[in-house]
């Protein structure tokens, strides 16, 4: 069976915020447990418990403020948790700390060690597994400082910036101060990550040329205008809206955010620019990270990092090449069942392409399968024209964990979403996707630790988990449905073999090439693209695919050990109630919160 749609770059959609790894951020602050491995005791030691939650909070107000934008984005009242004084900095970059990285791991897995965890709560030995789980990935993964890349064109910290500070909300006064602040910060910090580049090019890790020409046209189109930049008009119309300021105090405020934008923040970009400019040439590796040394350990290391999933590149090969040959089996069986299937899926009409409308129709076809969310509010908005090339078809922005009110999914006009693109995207991003699961999450009662720590490949798994789920709420024919599921799944499979392929096997394009070809995909200038593509951003499509079956492995995992008794709103109403984790962790717990709930 062949594919039945044409691949497009960039045809992922995001959920922000995280974008700064830990290893250049140094911050130095009896039935079940047979079956699960954790303890059944829920009463515990109470002085343990305490102590527990005391080093957690210490250490979660240690984390939050080495980054004032990290801050800004998990908390919207920081005095509420104790947070009063802080810098002002995206946080500290460095080449050269893989000792004093590893000390802080160390020191932070001696701490945890000087817990009895059978005396925890179920809920703090999980938050423990999942703080012991990191340390122990992370300590023999500093080597790799020099391999991670910073400025990538979908999740690198140029392309994501502009986004987060157009969106960063002031609550009070010191919010706009903080932001200031921050504009004023970034021309020392682009001067830290170039430095790191060098450092990289030194050592034969510096990126691909045409890296670098992404890279150059991505930043230059953001700052091309720059007395029209979106950071003057979004920042006016934030502070209009302030309450408290004399009409004088915004006019001055509005003075300073255009003093700071034209003379230091796009100046900032403008260095970036010529920094890596001066770079470009010195890269010794076109191709997938394994053609770097030590990079397909690099790989290794970042793919379970990503995904969240225990099972090795091997497993997740042939697991994405089963699930793909069972979805492209079921087509065929459609197909035969219904000859004219193809062009049903060409010609279906969607009863509205209004996004406000589709989140109300998802959220009230979503109730048979999913347990109810708090009613929260959410805005619907538009990339800015600047941004649009580079930036995903759809991304969402995560609340702070005090304030689940702040919603907003962005949309990208200019990648085409219609009709059922549109539809799944926006259960992708909202109901029952990133949205939902963010304000399911943070009112579970999570400890603030929890916001810190979590797995790229359990936020976009699941969204992506739900999006195929949302093919068969659309008001059309559900073996048309069916149709279009298991060929979207079928696609996305592609870019995950294709991801592993380049740089764990070392595919070449031409390589590529031909894998898909395969599939009846021969457009060669599209292929390159997405070729260079995954170069730039590796693992960043196996968060999606193989997140994905691992929610379909935790699922059938489920259903085999509550047989009749399973429902899929009471398996996913145990999954809200964990939270984010890797998924052996997941599983590891899931029978606990099934059988007893939260603890």
């Amino acid at each position: 069976m062949k594919v039945k749609e044409s691949l497009k770059p960039m045809a992922r959609s995001s959920s922000y915020f995280r974008f700064a790894h830990i290893l250049f951020f140094l911050f130095f602050a009896a039935f079940l447990c047979l079956q699960t491995g954790c303890s059944t005791n829920t009463g515990g030691d109470r002085k343990q418990q305490e102590a527990f939650s005391a080093y957690t909070d210490k250490v979660f107000r240690s984390e939050v403020t080495a980054s004032t934008l990290n801050m800004h984005y998990n908390l919207a009242h920081p005095e509420n948790y104790g947070i009063r004084e802080y810098p002002i900095t995206y946080g500290k970059l460095s080449g050269d700390t893989s000792m004093k990285a590893a000390a802080t791991l160390e020191n932070w897995k001696h701490s945890l060690e000087g817990f009895q965890k059978k005396e925890l709560t179920v809920s703090q030995q999980m938050t423990y597994d999942i703080m012991m789980e990191y340390i122990e990935q992370e300590i023999p993964a500093v080597k790799f400082r020099l391999h991670e890349e910073l400025l990538r064109p979908n999740n690198g910290f140029q392309s994501q910036l502009p986004v987060l500070l157009a969106e960063y909300t002031f609550y009070d006064e010191q919010d706009i101060k903080d932001y200031l602040g921050l504009l004023s910060c970034t021309p020392d910090f682009f001067q830290q990550i170039l430095k790191v580049e060098k450092t990289k090019s030194e050592r034969g890790l510096f990126m691909a040329d045409f890296a670098v020409d992404d890279l150059i046209a991505q930043c230059n189109n953001f700052i091309q205008d720059p007395q029209s930049n979106y950071l003057l008009s979004t920042f006016d119309d934030r502070i209009a809206k302030m309450e408290g300021l004399t009409p004088e105090q915004i006019e001055e405020y509005k003075a300073q955010n255009r003093k700071l934008v034209l003379e230091q923040f796009i100046p900032a970009y403008q260095s970036l620019v010529k920094g890596v400019a001066e770079l470009k040439g010195t890269g010794k590796n076109s191709g997938g990270l394994c053609g770097l040394n030590g990079g397909k350990e690099y790989y290794n290391y970042l793919v379970a990092y990503t995904t969240g999933s225990a099972l090795s590149i091997e497993e997740m090969q042939k697991q994405t090449e089963t699930q793909r040959k069972k979805d492209l089996a079921d087509m065929d069986a459609l197909a035969k069942e219904n000859p004219s299937i193809a062009q049903q899926c060409s010609s279906y009409k969607l009863p509205t392409e209004d996004p406000e409308q589709i989140l109300l129709e998802l959220q009230e076809k979503m109730k048979k399968d999913f347990p109810a969310p708090p009613e929260v509010p959410y805005a619907i908005k538009t990339v800015h024209p600047s941004l649009e090339e580079y930036t995903a078809p759809a991304f969402y922005l995560t609340p702070p964990i005090d304030d689940i009110t702040q919603n907003c999914i962005y949309i990208n006009k200019s990648k085409g979403d219609a009709r059922m693109e549109l539809f799944t995207t926006l259960a992708h991003e909202g109901f029952p996707g990133h949205l939902y699961q963010n304000v399911m999450e943070r009112s579970s009662g999570l400890a603030p630790i929890r916001s810190l720590f979590g797995s790229s490949g359990y936020a976009e798994g699941w969204a992506t988990y739900v999006e195929m789920q949302s093919f068969y709420y659309a008001d059309i024919d559900q073996s048309v449905a069916a149709f279009l599921q298991k060929n979207q799944a079928a696609l996305l499979s592609l870019y995950a073999t294709a991801d592993m392929g380049i740089h764990y096997d070392g595919w070449s394009l031409r390589d590529t090439v031909d894998f898909f070809a395969g599939y009846q995909i021969t457009n060669k200038s599209v292929i390159k693209q997405i070729y260079q593509l995954i170069i730039e951003e590796p693992a960043h499509y196996l968060k999606y695919y193989i997140g994905y079956l691992e929610f379909l492995n935790l699922k059938r995992y489920a259903m085999e050990r509550y047989g009749s008794s399973y429902t899929n709103e009471k398996f996913h109403r145990t999954l809200m109630g964990m939270g984010a984790a890797s998924f052996p962790i997941l599983k590891k717990y899931l029978p606990y919160y099934w059988e007893n709930g939260k603890s």
